[in-house]
């Protein structure tokens, strides 16, 4: 079984949750076969240990982790690695993925660029 974990920052206003919460409930939609849940660094729940931990004892044996940083700081140039291999460490059985931080895909540049140039109306 499949899973992906959104993984974000978190900020103490709930509402800050809305667009990840979206990112994850379109990735449900496009493959409803697919385990989805959020996770956060800090300032919000679950952390990325605790969801993890959820979608496995739901049966999920391949994890990928979509990290939506922007920027590439240090909590994507060193916290999330490190979060990773501590999650690989705990869970020996599963394939754990990270795939690359939102910021450093060049088509969500070239979609942004898009949406900036789109008329307005």
């Amino acid at each position: 079984m499949r899973g992906i974990v959104v993984f974000a920052h978190g900020s103490r206003d709930p509402l800050w949750r809305q667009p990840v919460e979206a990112v994850a409930t379109a990735i449900a939609a496009a493959d409803p076969a697919v385990a989805v849940r959020c996770a956060y660094l800090e300032l919000s729940e679950p952390d990325l240990s605790s969801a993890v931990s959820e979608l496995i004892a739901s049966g999920v044996t391949h994890l990928r982790v979509l990290p939506l940083f922007f920027g590439m700081g240090k909590h994507a140039r060193e916290d999330v690695p490190i979060l990773m291999e501590q999650l690989r460490l705990a869970h020996p059985g599963v394939h754990l993925e990270k795939l690359p931080a939102a910021g450093e895909d060049p088509r969500l540049t070239e979609l942004l660029a898009r949406i900036a140039l789109e008329p307005t109306e």
